[in-house]
């Protein structure tokens, strides 16, 4: 794997330390600032949010820039933000801070997913995929417990100027190892949203949504989960996060290794398992082992999705993938916000605090079924083309996927 997926990958393990470290510091924040807990949320609704905006919004601001230029950036407006952030003088500009660091966020992930796929051989395209993303999972293992840590015994400004530092690493290392990449030649913005026409694309986002939705239908209620039916002291949720963190760093590294082999059935393994496990989840929250283990396997499986999901929308959107790959990094947060409403919705309505993971449960199923439409689809509509193609000249064949 070249050198430059690794300063993809601290830009990376910055943004995903950004994104998840607000949700420990909260109570900080909202104490500096005198405002409420769900007021303060807001800074994660609002990152999120920005995600799904941004994503789509900076990936055509970008569609005339050398995609090394753009990341370097977008790696600015991520420092940007988060320098915001520190020094923010009211609860609205620290808020807008977030916002600007999110804008980053969907681009950089879409756009960094096309130049690790174009980095290496057409055989290795999810494996180098899967290692810019580990930088976003190492970030839930190592980046978000210290910023945690920090932000609570140093001071939460202290953890968003550390975090504007690992950006300015990110955009040192992608300046000095990722390579000029020539745009493709006719590619327009016009080529970009015709991806959005194909059937194949837009499966692929629906399963982001709703199979990385289902993880955080689970995980989003952890901690009271976690403290009230299980009987964990509420500084074990913490090192609970850690053994989530753990399981996603190995999932997603074997989602890219085993996607670049068979990327349909890893889609299927995974997006099963993963709904059993959370179905599951409502049983062994009861007991803390079975709980810790279940928690690692829940990070494990819904990462696993991640590299194959992500290949298979560069692959359907062949030629012209860098808007899509970007929209859907915004897919996995809509997945976020949405299956967080739904979570909250049924504990809300009295089922208890496990009743989220039948939420999560029933949105990988849902997942898993549009797979196997996807397949299906795929088999129907390559029969009658696979004659056709065969007498087209080779720079015009559309290459089928399985």
């Amino acid at each position: 794997m070249p050198l430059a997926l690794l300063a993809l990958a601290i830009g990376a393990f910055g943004i995903g330390t950004t994104e998840f470290v607000i949700m420990g510091l909260l109570p900080e924040v909202a104490g500096d600032f005198g405002v409420s807990i769900p007021t303060a949320g807001l800074l994660v609704t609002g990152y999120a949010l920005g995600v799904v905006i941004g994503a789509p919004l900076m990936t055509v601001l970008g569609t005339k820039i050398p995609r090394k230029r753009m990341l370097m950036l977008l790696m600015g407006l991520f420092i940007a933000g988060n320098l915001l952030s520190a020094v923010a003088p009211s609860f609205s500009v620290m808020l807008i801070g977030r916002v600007v660091a999110s804008l980053a966020h969907g681009a950089f992930f879409g756009i960094g997913s096309v130049v690790a796929a174009e980095l290496v051989a057409p055989s290795k395209k999810a494996g180098a995929i899967a290692m810019m993303f580990t930088g976003l999972t190492v970030a839930n293992v190592i980046g978000v417990p210290l910023g945690t840590l920090v932000g609570q015994h140093v001071g939460w400004r202290v953890t968003f100027a550390v975090v504007a530092a690992l950006g300015v690493v990110g955009l040192a290392g992608i300046a000095k190892l990722v390579p000029e990449l020539p745009r493709p030649e006719g590619v327009h913005l016009r080529h970009e949203l015709a991806a959005f026409k194909n059937t194949q694309v837009l499966l692929a986002m629906a399963m982001t949504v709703l199979g990385f939705g289902g993880v955080f239908a689970a995980i989003t209620y952890i901690a009271p989960m976690m403290t009230h039916v299980a009987g964990f002291a509420d500084g074990s949720v913490t090192w609970l996060l850690v053994l989530f963190g753990l399981g996603m760093v190995g999932g997603n590294l074997i989602g890219g290794k085993f996607a670049d082999r068979a990327l349909m059935p890893m889609l299927y393994v995974s997006l099963g398992a993963l709904a059993l496990v959370l179905a599951l989840f409502t049983l062994t929250a009861h007991n803390e082992i079975a709980a810790a283990v279940t928690i690692t396997l829940i990070g494990a499986l819904g990462f696993a999705t991640v590299p194959p999901l992500q290949k298979r929308v560069l692959d359907q959107a062949h030629g012209a993938p860098t808007l899509a790959s970007a929209v859907n990094i915004g897919a996995f947060n809509l997945g976020n916000a949405l299956s967080a409403w739904l979570g909250g919705m049924v504990i809300a309505a009295g089922f208890g605090y496990t009743s989220p993971n039948w939420v999560g449960a029933a949105l990988a199923a849902s997942a898993l079924l549009l797979a196997f439409l996807s397949a299906a689809l795929e088999r129907r509509d390559s029969r009658p083309s696979a004659v056709a193609s065969s007498d087209m000249p080779a720079g015009q064949r559309t290459p089928v996927h399985h």
